[in-house]
């Protein structure tokens, strides 16, 4: 999948909660909710919905290496 069509499919799901995980560094995995808030060039935001809410920064390779992976809630 090349980045504009993962950006384009990314566009249409702002807006709406999502749960997501995430596999960072060390193999840590990370699961939470949120709802993508805004789609920029190279990266998407998350506004996380838990008890204390971050906004997040994700990149498309996160996606496309699925080190993010992001389910209907």
């Amino acid at each position: 999948m090349n980045k504009e069509l993962l950006r384009k499919k990314i566009n249409e799901k702002k807006g709406f909660s999502y749960r997501f995980i995430f596999n960072g560094s060390r193999n840590q995995i990370e699961e939470f909710t949120g709802k993508i808030i805004d789609v920029f060039p190279s990266v998407f935001l998350v506004k996380t919905t838990d008890k204390n809410p971050r906004v997040r920064s994700f990149s498309y390779n996160d996606v496309i290496t699925s080190s993010l992976e992001i389910y209907d809630e």
